[in-house]
């Protein structure tokens, strides 16, 4: 057994179990990752993943949470700590979303996408997410919390549509990562800070208190 093998073997079940969920939701997407398959690549039973996780769906959120960009809690944390914060500006905080939510959707994509090939799987995803009060429309209701907060602040226009400005943003991402991953050379024409900082700009100035 090699170095590597070593380490995985010493870890604890579930963290190994996450690791393989993680490493094959990426390699061969959400709808042909099976939990017979995860718990073979983590080394141990189905039976002993089931102990940790009631299904496929809730190791998806784990891995979402655990070893994807933390976009979720990045917007959490804002709306706690950064709503008129005067150490930061709404444009700095909109520039560390949209970097964190490209990053989000580079990996999310490429995991999701199967699911729409099969419509009765993906509807039965969707109802599991659901109901753990999941869902891809989240990120989208906690960019719109947070400007609304900073709304109510006065750091952007009381005419604004904050919820209409969350879905530029996030859509925006999330078509960088749709786009690029499909094109010849795979590569953006900006880079991911110059993208964000262009972003963030751009749709503060349709936000921004007009004086």
């Amino acid at each position: 057994m090699d170095r590597t093998a070593q380490q995985s073997a010493r870890k604890p079940a579930r963290v190994r179990i996450v690791d393989a969920a993680h490493e094959l939701m990426l390699s061969i997407g959400l709808a042909r990752t099976t939990t017979k398959a995860i718990a073979k690549a983590a080394g141990c039973s189905e039976a002993a993943l089931y102990k940790y996780f009631a299904n496929k769906e809730e190791l998806f959120v784990t891995v979402l949470q655990e070893r994807l960009p933390k976009l979720g809690s990045l917007l959490e944390r804002l709306l706690t700590e950064g709503v008129g914060n005067p150490g930061r500006t709404v444009e700095e905080n909109l520039t560390d979303i949209a970097r964190e939510a490209a990053l989000f959707y580079d990996q999310t994509f490429p995991i999701a996408a199967s699911l729409y090939a099969d419509p009765q799987l993906k509807r039965r995803h969707d109802d599991v997410l659901r109901e753990m009060g999941m869902g891809p429309h989240k990120p989208i209701e906690g960019l719109d919390a947070y400007l609304r907060a900073e709304q109510k602040a006065g750091r952007i226009g009381a005419a604004a549509d904050t919820y209409a400005a969350a879905c530029l943003l996030l859509g925006a991402c999330a078509q960088r990562s749709f786009a690029y991953d499909m094109s010849p050379d795979r590569e953006p024409p900006q880079p991911l800070d110059e993208f964000a900082t262009g972003l963030a700009r751009t749709l503060l100035n349709g936000l921004a208190a007009r004086g």
